[in-house]
């Protein structure tokens, strides 16, 4: 089992903060950073590193659950219940060789973090111009 996902709650997002909680374990999930069997940190945990009332994560872990990605075992916690890593992107994949390539060329053409984040995102506009849901 791998150490816990650590939460970053942006009070002015606008967006609601349990929200935040499942859409941040997404991420990890997606970029396996959090995988099958592995153990959520407890309300209280995240309570006590991000001032957030408990009962919010609660809110967010139901919604894990109810999506299928987590679920409460009495008295254990809360496990992820499947990956959302997509097989093509896994570690070895040629994708995901092809994209370090790029961004070790970006910053060897001397781009700083920001610029290669603005120029992804542009062409990925570009590609996606419905955003990341369409495909």
């Amino acid at each position: 089992m791998k150490a816990v996902v650590v939460f970053r709650i942006d009070r002015r997002s606008g967006v609601a903060t349990y929200l935040q909680i499942v859409r941040q374990v997404e991420q990890a999930l997606r970029m396996g950073a959090l995988e099958e069997g592995d153990r959520l940190p407890t309300a209280a945990q995240v309570a006590a590193e991000t001032k957030v009332n408990p009962n919010t994560t609660l809110k967010a872990y139901r919604e894990l659950e109810r999506a299928g990605l987590a679920e409460v075992r009495q008295g254990a916690g809360t496990f992820i219940t499947r990956s959302l890593v997509p097989p093509q992107s896994g570690p070895d994949s040629p994708l995901r060789a092809s994209l370090a390539e790029w961004l070790n060329e970006a910053r060897a053409q001397g781009l700083s973090g920001p610029e290669v984040d603005a120029l992804f995102r542009s062409a990925f506009a570009a590609v996606y111009p419905g955003g990341a849901d369409t495909g």
